[in-house]
This record gives C-alpha cells, structure tokens and sequence, in this order.
C-alpha cells in the first residue's frame, strides 16, 4: 500500500512540514512582496497533492463520484493542518483564507483532470 502511494505520502510530509514548521525554519524571500503570497502557495501545494493522488490512481476512478469522494481525503487533510496550526503551533495561525485556498488548489486540479481525462483515454487507445 504505501509503494502504491508513496508520491502522495511524499507531497503530504512535505505539505504538513512546510505547514506546522516554525516561521524562523524556513526564510522568507524578502524582495518578493506579493500580497496573500502565502495563498497563492496554498493553493499550488493543494493542487499538486490533487494532482499526485489523480495521477497514481489514474485507472481506478470508474466514475467522478469516485473522484470527488477522493478529494475530500487532502481536502480533511487541510482543514486538519489548519486546525494543528491554530492549537499546536505558536508562531502559526489557521486560517479559513488557507482552507479556502486549499480547496481551490483541490478543485483546480479536479477540474483540470475532468476536462483533459477524455484526451487522456484517448491516448492509450492509439
């Protein structure tokens, strides 16, 4: 089981580490001065953790019910590190942003996927 899904393990420990570690750990680009930067990386983690997940199982969604009950997985995910971050963490903060940003990144990703799976299947065929 974890061969089978051992990318999206990866991106998850990568998501939950850059997520819970303290904002000393990691440095912040200070030339770059975007507003709602951090937003932009919430949806973008998000969306490559859809992504991975669609990607290694790819043949096992029948139907996009499947799918979308998939998605709740790094959806939970999300709003779990969130609230990690508002009770555990001192120097972080949950956000209801974040998990909205999140949840784009997710939704993204499964729009994406829906549009382009078509052409996908399309592909092997040939």
């Amino acid at each position: 089981m974890i061969k089978k899904n051992i990318f999206t393990i990866t991106t998850s420990l990568i998501i939950l580490y850059l997520s819970l570690a303290g904002s000393l750990t990691i440095n912040r680009i200070n030339f770059i001065n975007i507003s709602y930067i951090d937003k932009i990386g919430h949806f973008g983690l998000y969306f490559i953790l859809m992504a991975v997940i669609i990607i290694e199982h790819r043949s096992s969604f029948f139907n996009t019910r499947q799918l979308l009950l998939i998605a709740l997985i790094p959806f939970s995910f999300g709003i779990l590190i969130e609230l990690m971050q508002l009770y555990f963490t001192t120097d972080r903060k949950g956000e209801i942003l974040d998990a909205i940003s999140n949840c784009a990144g997710i939704t993204v990703a499964l729009y994406l996927w829906l549009v382009f799976k078509p052409y996908y299947k399309q592909s092997i065929r040939s």
